[in-house]
């Protein structure tokens, strides 16, 4: 048995931002929480928003806590914030970061607890509060997925929580909200958006249906992230590449991922270093390690990446694809490995034995021994 999850209601296309006060309005909103960042304050981004609420009659309060790899503290004073102000409806505006921490924020609200105690799959017995997500970056797609990622500063570590329950009722996809966002931030969440659709598409879960939205993501994100990377207000190339993280998310959401994700979330939550950076540079890596569990996997994102295999034994042409791949990174400048962006050697052990328990790794096509990580890692550097 398989099973499909995502919003009710996705919207997609220049100006979709629009709907967002009549959104909450349908889902019975009165007050919202609006869930951001520090950096996206200080764009026009987040005061549309919250006028647009207003327009429909729903008062706004902003908790722009979020930090890059939200925390658990994060969700807590995002908690704190919904109760005093006695909210109905959470409206996340951002990027994976800021979705996320309001994902806990929901999931806390009405489940009560700690954020920690729904680590790993389907740990909550309700729903959240109505929930909004306004993406501003073509990536995670948190806006429509059931993961959250949010990190304990205790242990150092990024717990997966995998939970239908924070599915949002709505997302948004507005590329006009996207134009501003930097040449580096396109480039890593671009990557991310990569990670997903290669990772669902050679997941031990995938279907029919996840593969085709994780071919058709990899072939938009060949043909567009380097143009939205090297122009901002391409808005073709932004909504293109907004369709193509939605459709990774698509089928991610449904077919899972694997070891980049797990192995990049230990990176993240160590080393507090951006997820979208530590999934491109591990993802030639790990699918290397992948590659003879699944061939013929690599040979149609070979050519979805528009290479040519034509008359190549099977491994070349799955190759292609890892050369693709590393080619995309070299474009829009992602570092060429873990130690430049100061990942320790003597630091592997302990990151590879937090991978091991990531759920992200359930289905890697390949399952990896601790000491297989390590040397993953090792070639990462």
């Amino acid at each position: 048995m398989y099973s499909y999850f995502m919003p009710t209601v996705n919207l997609m296309g220049a100006g979709s931002v629009a709907e967002v006060g009549k959104q909450a309005k349908i889902l019975g909103g009165s007050k919202a929480l609006v869930v951001t960042d520090k950096p996206l304050m200080t764009t026009s981004i987040v005061e549309k928003v919250t006028k647009l609420l207003e327009a429909s009659g729903i008062d706004a309060v902003i908790y722009d806590g979020a930090q890059p790899n939200p925390t658990v503290e994060n969700v807590d004073e995002g908690i704190a914030l919904y109760k005093k102000e006695k909210c109905n409806v959470i409206i996340a505006v951002g990027g994976g970061s800021p979705i996320d921490c309001a994902k806990g924020i929901g999931l806390v609200v009405t489940n009560g607890g700690s954020i920690k105690d729904y680590e790993g799959l389907d740990k909550s017995e309700k729903p959240m509060p109505p929930f909004i997500a306004v993406n501003t970056t073509a990536g995670t797609a948190s806006e429509m997925t059931r993961f959250t990622i949010i990190t304990d500063t205790d242990r150092h570590v990024k717990m997966a929580i995998v939970d239908w329950h924070v599915t949002p009722n709505v997302s948004i996809n507005d590329p006009e909200l996207m134009v501003s966002m930097p040449a580096a931030l396109t480039a890593a969440t671009g990557m991310d958006a990569l990670t997903h659709a290669v990772e669902a598409y050679v997941s031990t879960i995938a279907t029919p249906l996840t593969d085709s939205a994780a071919l058709k993501a990899i072939e938009l994100i060949s043909q567009y992230l380097r143009l939205a990377v090297a122009n901002g207000e391409d808005l073709e190339a932004r909504d293109k590449m907004a369709y193509a993280e939605f459709l990774a998310g698509m089928a991610f959401n449904n077919a899972s991922l694997g070891h980049v994700h797990a192995m990049a979330h230990q990176l993240g939550g160590f080393y507090d270093l951006p997820h979208g950076v530590c999934n491109a540079v591990l993802l030639p890596h790990v699918e290397r390690f992948n590659m003879t569990a699944c061939p013929e996997r690599f040979v149609d994102i070979a050519i979805a990446m528009g290479e040519n295999v034509e008359g190549l034994p099977t491994m070349e042409a799955a190759d292609k694809a890892l050369e693709a791949i590393q080619r995309l990174s070299r474009d829009i400048g992602i570092p060429s490995g873990l130690k430049e962006m100061g990942v320790k050697e003597e630091d592997l052990p302990i990151l590879a034995e937090n991978a091991m328990k990531d759920a992200c790794g359930l289905t890697n096509p390949r399952k990896a021994t601790k000491e297989e990580m390590i040397q993953i890692y090792k070639h990462a550097m």
